[in-house]
């Protein structure tokens, strides 16, 4: 399977194979397709699951657009594990279990990341939570690429 993704992947590479590296261009496309399915899930889960209303959790009452990022978050973050262990950052000599736990952990700073900036755009700047998404991802992916190659991934 993880071939046959390669495949795929690489396909489109030579018009880009002048601009980034091979690692890069496999982040990019992984990481838009793992955001394409972020998106998707958190749109359909603030207007659809939610229905665009609090969640209230009897200790604490979330408001839909923090609802839909928390309910999004475990299935992208294993799928987004998954695609960069396997697809982007094979070449690392971690180990399974050190890579996931630094994984996490810049997932859930970059989870941290996107609550501060949804909380800002939505809830004090009054901003439309779908486009306030869109910010906020942009931010975190940015942290997130230098983080997982610097940290979770990195070749030793």
């Amino acid at each position: 399977m993880k071939k046959k993704i390669l495949k795929i992947i690489d396909s489109c590479y030579f018009i880009f194979k002048k601009i980034i590296p091979l690692k890069t261009y496999r982040y990019a496309v992984c990481g838009g397709s793992n955001l394409l399915l972020d998106i998707t899930l958190y749109f359909i889960s603030f207007q659809f699951l939610f229905d665009q209303q609090n969640l209230d959790l009897f200790i604490v009452v979330l408001s839909p657009h923090i609802a839909s990022l928390f309910f999004v978050f475990p299935i992208t973050f294993f799928v987004g594990f998954l695609l960069n262990r396997f697809i982007v950052f094979s070449e690392s000599k971690l180990s399974f279990k050190t890579q996931f736990l630094r994984y996490l952990t810049v997932a859930l700073i970059a989870l941290l990341l996107s609550y501060i900036c949804m909380k800002l755009l939505v809830d004090i700047f009054h901003f439309y939570p779908t486009p306030s998404r869109f910010i906020t991802i942009l931010i975190t992916v940015i942290f997130s690429y230098i983080m997982q190659n610097k940290f979770s991934f990195k070749a030793e």
